[in-house]
Protein backbone atom coordinates (compact mmCIF):
# COMPACT_ATOMS: atom_id res chain seq x y z
CA UNK A 1 0.00 0.00 0.00
CA UNK A 2 1.22 3.12 -0.98
CA UNK A 3 2.26 5.89 1.85
CA UNK A 4 0.29 8.82 2.05
CA UNK A 5 1.92 12.66 2.57
CA UNK A 6 0.36 15.71 4.01
CA UNK A 7 0.32 18.96 1.99
CA UNK A 8 -0.55 21.56 3.62
CA UNK A 9 -0.63 25.17 2.21
CA UNK A 10 -1.40 28.93 3.11
CA UNK A 11 -1.47 31.99 1.53
CA UNK A 12 0.79 34.84 3.48
CA UNK A 13 0.71 38.55 3.01
CA UNK A 14 -3.10 38.99 2.07
CA UNK A 15 -3.69 41.70 4.56
CA UNK A 16 -0.51 43.94 2.78
CA UNK A 17 -1.82 42.92 -0.44
CA UNK A 18 -5.23 44.21 0.47
CA UNK A 19 -4.22 47.38 2.31
CA UNK A 20 -2.21 48.40 -1.03
CA UNK A 21 -3.83 51.16 -2.61
CA UNK A 22 -5.64 51.43 -5.66
CA UNK A 23 -5.11 53.78 -8.60
CA UNK A 24 -8.75 53.33 -10.13
CA UNK A 25 -12.06 51.86 -8.42
CA UNK A 26 -10.64 51.47 -5.16
CA UNK A 27 -13.54 49.77 -3.84
CA UNK A 28 -14.14 47.18 -6.52
CA UNK A 29 -10.27 46.43 -6.68
CA UNK A 30 -10.46 45.76 -3.08
CA UNK A 31 -13.09 43.46 -3.30
CA UNK A 32 -11.55 41.49 -6.28
CA UNK A 33 -8.67 40.89 -4.26
CA UNK A 34 -10.43 39.73 -1.29
CA UNK A 35 -12.43 37.22 -3.52
CA UNK A 36 -9.07 36.37 -4.96
CA UNK A 37 -7.07 35.39 -1.94
CA UNK A 38 -10.78 33.27 -0.50
CA UNK A 39 -11.24 32.04 -4.11
CA UNK A 40 -7.05 30.66 -4.62
CA UNK A 41 -7.40 28.73 -1.19
CA UNK A 42 -10.64 26.80 -2.66
CA UNK A 43 -9.53 26.24 -6.40
CA UNK A 44 -6.00 25.77 -6.23
CA UNK A 45 -6.06 21.86 -4.07
CA UNK A 46 -8.95 21.08 -6.02
CA UNK A 47 -7.27 22.00 -9.09
CA UNK A 48 -3.84 19.74 -7.90
CA UNK A 49 -5.80 17.14 -7.32
CA UNK A 50 -7.57 17.26 -11.09
CA UNK A 51 -4.23 17.73 -12.44
CA UNK A 52 -2.98 15.00 -11.07
CA UNK A 53 -6.52 12.63 -11.60
CA UNK A 54 -6.81 11.59 -8.02
CA UNK A 55 -10.19 12.00 -6.62
CA UNK A 56 -12.03 14.72 -4.40
CA UNK A 57 -12.27 12.89 -1.68
CA UNK A 58 -8.28 13.47 -1.05
CA UNK A 59 -9.18 17.48 -0.44
CA UNK A 60 -9.27 17.49 3.46
CA UNK A 61 -9.62 21.34 3.86
CA UNK A 62 -9.55 24.18 2.35
CA UNK A 63 -10.91 28.28 2.60
CA UNK A 64 -9.21 31.16 4.83
CA UNK A 65 -5.98 31.58 2.67
CA UNK A 66 -4.86 28.13 3.82
CA UNK A 67 -5.56 24.50 2.41
CA UNK A 68 -4.90 20.85 3.28
CA UNK A 69 -4.69 17.75 0.96
CA UNK A 70 -3.91 13.98 1.08
CA UNK A 71 -1.99 12.39 -1.67
CA UNK A 72 -0.29 9.26 -2.48
CA UNK A 73 3.55 9.36 -2.06
CA UNK A 74 3.77 8.95 -5.83
CA UNK A 75 2.60 11.99 -6.87
CA UNK A 76 4.94 14.44 -4.44
CA UNK A 77 7.30 15.60 -6.86
CA UNK A 78 3.86 16.72 -9.12
CA UNK A 79 2.92 18.63 -6.26
CA UNK A 80 5.92 20.13 -5.76
CA UNK A 81 6.14 21.29 -9.16
CA UNK A 82 2.23 22.34 -9.24
CA UNK A 83 2.71 24.54 -6.15
CA UNK A 84 6.14 26.11 -7.32
CA UNK A 85 4.32 27.17 -10.41
CA UNK A 86 1.68 28.44 -8.68
CA UNK A 87 3.92 30.54 -6.15
CA UNK A 88 5.53 32.23 -8.46
CA UNK A 89 2.73 33.50 -10.85
CA UNK A 90 0.81 34.33 -7.54
CA UNK A 91 3.69 36.70 -6.65
CA UNK A 92 4.06 38.22 -10.03
CA UNK A 93 0.01 38.69 -9.89
CA UNK A 94 0.23 40.70 -6.45
CA UNK A 95 3.44 42.83 -7.03
CA UNK A 96 5.52 40.34 -4.59
CA UNK A 97 3.52 40.83 -1.61
CA UNK A 98 1.43 37.47 -1.69
CA UNK A 99 3.08 34.15 -0.93
CA UNK A 100 2.17 30.63 -1.68
CA UNK A 101 4.38 28.68 1.06
CA UNK A 102 3.78 24.59 2.09
CA UNK A 103 4.67 22.14 3.79
CA UNK A 104 4.65 18.32 2.98
CA UNK A 105 5.20 14.91 5.25
CA UNK A 106 4.21 11.12 5.47
CA UNK A 107 1.44 10.05 7.27
CA UNK A 108 3.77 8.66 9.92
CA UNK A 109 3.58 8.17 13.39
CA UNK A 110 1.43 10.67 15.48
CA UNK A 111 -1.40 13.22 14.45
CA UNK A 112 0.61 15.34 17.05
CA UNK A 113 3.81 14.29 15.78
CA UNK A 114 2.83 15.02 11.85
CA UNK A 115 0.97 17.93 12.72
CA UNK A 116 4.37 19.66 14.70
CA UNK A 117 6.23 18.91 11.46
CA UNK A 118 3.61 20.67 9.49
CA UNK A 119 3.53 23.33 11.18
CA UNK A 120 7.60 23.58 12.37
CA UNK A 121 8.33 23.90 8.08
CA UNK A 122 5.46 26.64 7.68
CA UNK A 123 7.24 28.38 10.11
CA UNK A 124 10.55 27.82 8.83
CA UNK A 125 9.50 28.83 5.03
CA UNK A 126 7.47 31.84 6.51
CA UNK A 127 10.02 33.65 8.66
CA UNK A 128 13.01 32.64 5.65
CA UNK A 129 11.24 33.52 2.56
CA UNK A 130 14.69 33.52 0.75
CA UNK A 131 15.87 30.69 1.89
CA UNK A 132 15.95 28.30 -0.91
CA UNK A 133 15.77 30.82 -3.56
CA UNK A 134 17.76 31.62 -6.74
CA UNK A 135 19.33 34.83 -7.46
CA UNK A 136 16.27 36.27 -9.96
CA UNK A 137 14.87 36.67 -5.68
CA UNK A 138 16.72 39.40 -4.91
CA UNK A 139 16.23 40.84 -8.68
CA UNK A 140 15.28 44.71 -8.60
CA UNK A 141 12.01 45.47 -10.23
CA UNK A 142 9.72 48.45 -11.22
CA UNK A 143 6.19 47.82 -9.68
CA UNK A 144 3.12 48.68 -11.78
CA UNK A 145 0.18 48.89 -9.06
CA UNK A 146 -2.44 49.32 -11.71
CA UNK A 147 -0.91 46.71 -14.14
CA UNK A 148 -3.53 44.15 -12.80
CA UNK A 149 -5.85 45.80 -11.05
CA UNK A 150 -8.36 45.76 -14.23
CA UNK A 151 -8.18 41.75 -13.77
CA UNK A 152 -9.64 42.26 -10.00
CA UNK A 153 -11.81 44.96 -9.96
CA UNK A 154 -13.74 43.69 -13.57
CA UNK A 155 -13.59 39.98 -13.09
CA UNK A 156 -13.46 38.99 -9.59
CA UNK A 157 -14.88 42.42 -8.28
CA UNK A 158 -18.94 43.10 -6.92
CA UNK A 159 -20.03 41.37 -10.78
CA UNK A 160 -18.92 37.87 -9.41
CA UNK A 161 -22.34 38.08 -7.76
CA UNK A 162 -23.61 36.85 -11.25
CA UNK A 163 -21.10 34.05 -11.96
CA UNK A 164 -22.36 30.94 -11.65
CA UNK A 165 -19.07 29.05 -11.98
CA UNK A 166 -15.34 29.61 -11.78
CA UNK A 167 -12.46 28.12 -13.87
CA UNK A 168 -8.93 27.61 -13.90
CA UNK A 169 -6.22 26.86 -15.95
CA UNK A 170 -2.62 25.50 -15.92
CA UNK A 171 -1.02 28.58 -18.16
CA UNK A 172 -2.24 30.74 -15.49
CA UNK A 173 -1.93 29.01 -12.37
CA UNK A 174 -3.14 32.25 -10.01
CA UNK A 175 -5.47 33.75 -12.06
CA UNK A 176 -9.60 32.13 -11.32
CA UNK A 177 -11.42 33.09 -13.85
CA UNK A 178 -15.49 32.98 -13.37
CA UNK A 179 -17.18 30.58 -15.76
CA UNK A 180 -13.90 29.85 -17.75
CA UNK A 181 -10.95 27.26 -17.49
CA UNK A 182 -10.00 23.85 -18.43
CA UNK A 183 -11.52 23.14 -14.61
CA UNK A 184 -14.31 24.76 -13.58
CA UNK A 185 -16.73 23.82 -10.32
CA UNK A 186 -20.15 25.48 -9.62
CA UNK A 187 -20.57 28.26 -6.90
CA UNK A 188 -22.81 26.83 -3.94
CA UNK A 189 -24.76 24.85 -6.27
CA UNK A 190 -24.35 20.70 -5.47
CA UNK A 191 -21.74 18.79 -3.58
CA UNK A 192 -18.59 19.80 -5.65
CA UNK A 193 -19.68 23.42 -5.46
CA UNK A 194 -16.57 25.40 -4.26
CA UNK A 195 -18.39 27.66 -1.04
CA UNK A 196 -17.97 31.54 -1.72
CA UNK A 197 -20.13 33.42 0.98
CA UNK A 198 -20.88 36.48 -1.06
CA UNK A 199 -23.68 39.31 -0.30
CA UNK A 200 -24.01 42.43 -2.17
CA UNK A 201 -26.86 44.71 -1.08
CA UNK A 202 -28.61 45.82 -4.61
CA UNK A 203 -27.65 49.21 -5.61
CA UNK A 204 -30.22 52.39 -6.17
CA UNK A 205 -30.76 50.62 -9.78
CA UNK A 206 -31.62 47.35 -8.56
CA UNK A 207 -29.38 46.02 -10.91
CA UNK A 208 -25.69 47.08 -9.79
CA UNK A 209 -24.45 46.35 -6.27
CA UNK A 210 -24.63 49.24 -3.64
CA UNK A 211 -20.93 50.87 -3.24
CA UNK A 212 -19.90 51.91 0.43
CA UNK A 213 -21.31 55.54 -0.25
CA UNK A 214 -24.87 53.91 -1.17
CA UNK A 215 -24.88 52.15 2.29
CA UNK A 216 -24.02 55.24 4.23
CA UNK A 217 -26.50 57.57 2.64
CA UNK A 218 -29.23 54.23 3.45
CA UNK A 219 -27.56 54.58 7.30
CA UNK A 220 -30.60 56.24 10.25
CA UNK A 221 -29.03 59.28 11.45
CA UNK A 222 -25.75 59.98 10.34
CA UNK A 223 -24.77 58.87 6.66
CA UNK A 224 -21.77 56.82 8.10
CA UNK A 225 -20.18 53.53 7.04
CA UNK A 226 -17.87 51.28 8.04
CA UNK A 227 -16.46 47.61 8.29
CA UNK A 228 -16.70 44.91 10.28
CA UNK A 229 -14.41 42.29 11.43
CA UNK A 230 -14.36 38.94 13.34
CA UNK A 231 -12.38 36.16 14.48
CA UNK A 232 -12.64 33.24 16.73
CA UNK A 233 -10.95 33.04 19.81
CA UNK A 234 -7.76 30.73 20.35
CA UNK A 235 -8.63 28.58 17.17
CA UNK A 236 -5.40 27.03 16.31
CA UNK A 237 -5.03 26.28 20.15
CA UNK A 238 -8.32 24.36 19.73
CA UNK A 239 -7.31 22.57 16.57
CA UNK A 240 -4.16 21.82 18.44
CA UNK A 241 -5.63 19.69 20.98
CA UNK A 242 -7.65 17.11 18.63
CA UNK A 243 -6.16 13.94 18.66
CA UNK A 244 -6.57 12.89 15.11
CA UNK A 245 -6.44 14.13 11.66
CA UNK A 246 -10.24 13.30 11.82
CA UNK A 247 -11.17 15.00 14.34
CA UNK A 248 -8.96 18.10 13.25
CA UNK A 249 -10.68 18.25 9.66
CA UNK A 250 -14.29 17.53 11.20
CA UNK A 251 -14.17 20.72 13.09
CA UNK A 252 -12.43 22.59 11.06
CA UNK A 253 -15.63 21.80 8.33
CA UNK A 254 -18.23 22.55 10.58
CA UNK A 255 -16.75 26.23 11.05
CA UNK A 256 -16.56 27.22 7.74
CA UNK A 257 -20.18 25.87 7.10
CA UNK A 258 -21.29 27.87 9.86
CA UNK A 259 -19.87 30.69 9.11
CA UNK A 260 -20.95 30.58 5.27
CA UNK A 261 -23.86 29.35 6.36
CA UNK A 262 -25.27 31.68 8.87
CA UNK A 263 -23.45 35.14 7.50
CA UNK A 264 -25.73 34.58 4.42
CA UNK A 265 -29.01 33.56 6.19
CA UNK A 266 -27.97 37.08 8.40
CA UNK A 267 -27.68 39.04 5.42
CA UNK A 268 -30.81 38.15 3.63
CA UNK A 269 -33.16 39.24 6.77
CA UNK A 270 -35.19 42.34 6.17
CA UNK A 271 -32.78 44.44 8.51
CA UNK A 272 -30.03 43.67 6.98
CA UNK A 273 -30.22 42.82 2.98
CA UNK A 274 -29.82 46.85 1.65
CA UNK A 275 -27.66 48.00 4.55
CA UNK A 276 -24.71 44.99 4.42
CA UNK A 277 -22.31 43.41 1.88
CA UNK A 278 -20.21 40.91 2.78
CA UNK A 279 -16.40 40.45 2.10
CA UNK A 280 -15.62 36.81 3.13
CA UNK A 281 -16.21 34.24 5.10
CA UNK A 282 -12.81 32.02 6.33
CA UNK A 283 -12.86 29.18 8.52
CA UNK A 284 -12.21 31.18 12.10
CA UNK A 285 -13.05 34.55 10.41
CA UNK A 286 -15.02 36.88 8.00
CA UNK A 287 -15.59 40.66 7.58
CA UNK A 288 -18.76 42.73 5.89
CA UNK A 289 -18.85 46.36 5.29
CA UNK A 290 -21.95 48.53 5.06
CA UNK A 291 -24.39 51.11 6.75
CA UNK A 292 -22.56 52.16 10.38
CA UNK A 293 -26.48 51.33 12.37
CA UNK A 294 -26.76 48.04 10.55
CA UNK A 295 -23.04 46.51 11.91
CA UNK A 296 -23.79 46.47 15.82
CA UNK A 297 -26.98 44.65 15.44
CA UNK A 298 -25.28 42.35 13.00
CA UNK A 299 -22.57 41.68 15.36
CA UNK A 300 -25.14 40.85 18.27
CA UNK A 301 -26.87 38.65 16.12
CA UNK A 302 -23.88 36.35 14.57
CA UNK A 303 -22.40 36.70 18.34
CA UNK A 304 -25.55 34.73 19.74
CA UNK A 305 -25.66 32.28 16.88
CA UNK A 306 -22.11 31.08 17.54
CA UNK A 307 -22.72 30.83 21.20
CA UNK A 308 -25.52 28.27 20.64
CA UNK A 309 -23.13 26.70 18.01
CA UNK A 310 -20.53 26.00 19.82
CA UNK A 311 -23.13 24.91 22.89
CA UNK A 312 -24.70 22.40 20.78
CA UNK A 313 -21.09 21.23 19.07
CA UNK A 314 -18.36 21.88 21.23
CA UNK A 315 -19.71 21.03 24.88
CA UNK A 316 -17.93 17.64 24.85
CA UNK A 317 -14.51 19.18 24.45
CA UNK A 318 -13.38 21.25 27.84
CA UNK A 319 -11.97 24.70 27.74
CA UNK A 320 -13.36 27.77 26.48
CA UNK A 321 -10.84 27.88 23.00
CA UNK A 322 -12.65 28.26 19.96
CA UNK A 323 -15.70 28.35 21.51
CA UNK A 324 -15.60 32.78 21.77
CA UNK A 325 -15.63 35.03 19.10
CA UNK A 326 -14.22 38.71 19.04
CA UNK A 327 -15.04 41.53 16.85
CA UNK A 328 -14.24 45.07 16.14
CA UNK A 329 -15.93 48.19 14.03
CA UNK A 330 -14.14 50.99 12.18
CA UNK A 331 -16.15 53.83 10.92
CA UNK A 332 -15.07 55.54 7.38
CA UNK A 333 -14.40 59.21 8.99
CA UNK A 334 -16.10 60.29 5.10
CA UNK A 335 -18.01 59.04 2.85
CA UNK A 336 -15.11 58.74 0.20
CA UNK A 337 -12.74 56.84 2.68
CA UNK A 338 -11.04 53.72 0.54
CA UNK A 339 -12.57 50.53 1.72
CA UNK A 340 -9.16 49.52 2.23
CA UNK A 341 -7.77 51.74 4.54
CA UNK A 342 -11.16 51.00 6.81
CA UNK A 343 -10.47 47.06 6.76
CA UNK A 344 -7.08 48.00 7.86
CA UNK A 345 -8.31 49.92 10.80
CA UNK A 346 -10.56 47.61 11.77
CA UNK A 347 -7.87 44.79 12.02
CA UNK A 348 -5.89 47.17 13.82
CA UNK A 349 -9.35 47.27 16.78
CA UNK A 350 -9.64 43.50 16.43
CA UNK A 351 -6.02 42.87 17.53
CA UNK A 352 -6.61 45.39 20.10
CA UNK A 353 -10.22 43.78 21.58
CA UNK A 354 -8.25 40.55 21.14
CA UNK A 355 -5.04 41.68 23.49
CA UNK A 356 -7.48 42.84 25.95
CA UNK A 357 -10.03 40.44 26.20
CA UNK A 358 -11.68 37.43 24.29
CA UNK A 359 -15.25 37.37 23.90
CA UNK A 360 -15.90 40.84 22.98
CA UNK A 361 -16.16 43.30 20.21
CA UNK A 362 -14.21 47.07 20.11
CA UNK A 363 -17.33 48.94 18.97
CA UNK A 364 -17.41 53.42 19.09
CA UNK A 365 -13.84 53.53 20.85
CA UNK A 366 -14.62 51.18 23.72
CA UNK A 367 -13.54 47.42 23.72
CA UNK A 368 -16.95 45.97 25.96
CA UNK A 369 -18.17 42.09 26.48
CA UNK A 370 -20.77 41.22 24.70
CA UNK A 371 -23.18 41.82 27.95
CA UNK A 372 -21.92 45.55 27.66
CA UNK A 373 -22.79 45.66 24.71
CA UNK A 374 -26.39 44.84 25.36
CA UNK A 375 -26.78 47.19 27.96
CA UNK A 376 -25.03 49.99 26.00
CA UNK A 377 -28.10 48.82 23.24
CA UNK A 378 -30.63 49.43 25.95
CA UNK A 379 -29.37 52.75 27.28
CA UNK A 380 -29.07 54.04 23.65
CA UNK A 381 -32.62 53.40 23.27
CA UNK A 382 -33.25 55.33 26.33
CA UNK A 383 -31.31 58.15 24.90
CA UNK A 384 -33.14 58.07 21.47
CA UNK A 385 -36.76 58.05 23.00
CA UNK A 386 -35.91 61.10 24.72
CA UNK A 387 -35.23 62.95 21.52
CA UNK A 388 -37.76 60.99 19.39
CA UNK A 389 -40.65 60.45 21.63
CA UNK A 390 -40.50 63.27 24.55
CA UNK A 391 -39.10 65.88 22.06
CA UNK A 392 -36.05 66.43 23.53
CA UNK A 393 -33.20 68.03 21.99
CA UNK A 394 -30.33 65.94 20.41
CA UNK A 395 -27.68 68.62 21.72
CA UNK A 396 -28.47 67.08 25.45
CA UNK A 397 -26.58 63.73 23.90
CA UNK A 398 -23.84 65.37 22.90
CA UNK A 399 -23.47 67.66 26.25
CA UNK A 400 -23.70 64.33 27.62
CA UNK A 401 -21.09 63.08 25.70
CA UNK A 402 -18.96 66.02 26.46
CA UNK A 403 -19.69 65.32 30.53
CA UNK A 404 -17.87 61.58 29.74
CA UNK A 405 -14.66 63.37 27.93
CA UNK A 406 -14.27 65.89 30.83
CA UNK A 407 -14.46 63.28 33.47
CA UNK A 408 -12.09 61.08 31.62
CA UNK A 409 -9.60 63.63 31.25
CA UNK A 410 -9.82 65.13 35.06
CA UNK A 411 -9.81 61.68 36.41
CA UNK A 412 -5.91 61.02 34.64
CA UNK A 413 -4.99 64.77 35.87
CA UNK A 414 -6.28 64.48 40.02
CA UNK A 415 -8.58 61.88 41.57
CA UNK A 416 -9.72 65.08 43.53
CA UNK A 417 -11.85 66.63 40.32
CA UNK A 418 -13.94 63.38 39.81
CA UNK A 419 -16.60 64.56 42.24
CA UNK A 420 -19.98 62.17 41.56
CA UNK A 421 -22.09 64.97 43.26
CA UNK A 422 -21.39 67.19 40.00
CA UNK A 423 -21.98 64.46 37.37
CA UNK A 424 -25.25 63.87 38.97
CA UNK A 425 -25.67 67.51 39.50
CA UNK A 426 -25.04 68.36 35.46
CA UNK A 427 -27.34 65.54 34.40
CA UNK A 428 -29.59 67.18 36.18
CA UNK A 429 -29.58 69.63 34.27
CA UNK A 430 -28.70 68.49 30.95
CA UNK A 431 -31.90 66.19 31.56
CA UNK A 432 -34.36 68.71 32.91
CA UNK A 433 -37.53 67.20 34.32
CA UNK A 434 -41.04 66.54 32.91
CA UNK A 435 -44.37 66.09 33.89
CA UNK A 436 -44.46 62.85 32.03
CA UNK A 437 -44.22 60.30 33.93
CA UNK A 438 -42.81 57.66 31.32
CA UNK A 439 -40.43 60.64 30.89
CA UNK A 440 -39.31 60.70 34.66
CA UNK A 441 -38.67 57.19 34.45
CA UNK A 442 -36.95 57.40 31.57
CA UNK A 443 -34.50 59.86 32.18
CA UNK A 444 -33.78 58.25 35.50
CA UNK A 445 -33.37 54.93 34.17
CA UNK A 446 -30.54 56.84 31.79
CA UNK A 447 -28.69 58.72 35.09
CA UNK A 448 -28.75 55.09 36.71
CA UNK A 449 -27.18 53.60 33.93
CA UNK A 450 -24.60 56.13 33.79
CA UNK A 451 -23.44 56.39 37.24
CA UNK A 452 -25.26 54.21 38.97
CA UNK A 453 -27.84 54.76 41.57
CA UNK A 454 -25.45 55.56 44.54
CA UNK A 455 -24.23 59.53 44.46
CA UNK A 456 -21.78 59.03 46.95
CA UNK A 457 -19.99 55.90 44.65
CA UNK A 458 -20.82 57.01 41.20
CA UNK A 459 -18.83 55.80 38.71
CA UNK A 460 -18.96 56.05 35.18
CA UNK A 461 -19.86 52.52 33.40
CA UNK A 462 -17.82 51.16 30.44
CA UNK A 463 -20.81 50.56 27.81
CA UNK A 464 -22.60 54.24 28.66
CA UNK A 465 -19.94 55.64 26.24
CA UNK A 466 -20.61 53.15 23.73
CA UNK A 467 -24.05 53.85 24.28
CA UNK A 468 -23.74 57.93 24.24
CA UNK A 469 -21.86 57.20 20.84
CA UNK A 470 -24.27 55.16 19.19
CA UNK A 471 -27.37 57.33 20.54
CA UNK A 472 -25.51 60.57 18.73
CA UNK A 473 -24.85 58.54 15.58
CA UNK A 474 -28.34 57.76 15.34
CA UNK A 475 -30.23 60.96 16.21
CA UNK A 476 -28.06 63.39 14.07
CA UNK A 477 -29.17 64.60 10.77
CA UNK A 478 -28.58 62.80 8.27
CA UNK A 479 -26.75 65.66 6.63
CA UNK A 480 -24.82 66.49 9.36
CA UNK A 481 -20.81 66.33 10.20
Amino acid sequence: MSVQIFVQARLTGVEDFLATPAATDPEATFIGRRHWSSLLAEVLPRALLAELGLAKILLGASGGDQFFVVLPAEARDSAERFLSAAAGRISELSGGRVALVWAITENLGDWSDVRKRLAEELSRKISAPAAGADNSFFAPFEEDPSREEQYFAAELGPGLRDAQSVGWSPEEPARVRPGAGKHTWPLDGGQDAIPLAMHYAPGDDSESAADAATLARRASGRAAWGVLRGDVDSFTIRLRRLPNIEEHLQLSLMYKQFFQGELKVLCAMPEFWRKINLLHSGGQDFSAYGAWDALLPFARELQRLFHRFTEENLRDLPGAEGKTLTMAIALATRPDEPLASVYEAAGWKLEIAKSADKDCIYALGRTLEWKQLSDAAQLKDDLERLVREFGSSPEYIKELCGIYRETAQNWRRSTRSERPWRIHRRLQRILPPGRSRDFQKARNSIVANLVGKNPASAKLRPSGRVALEWARLATEEPDGE
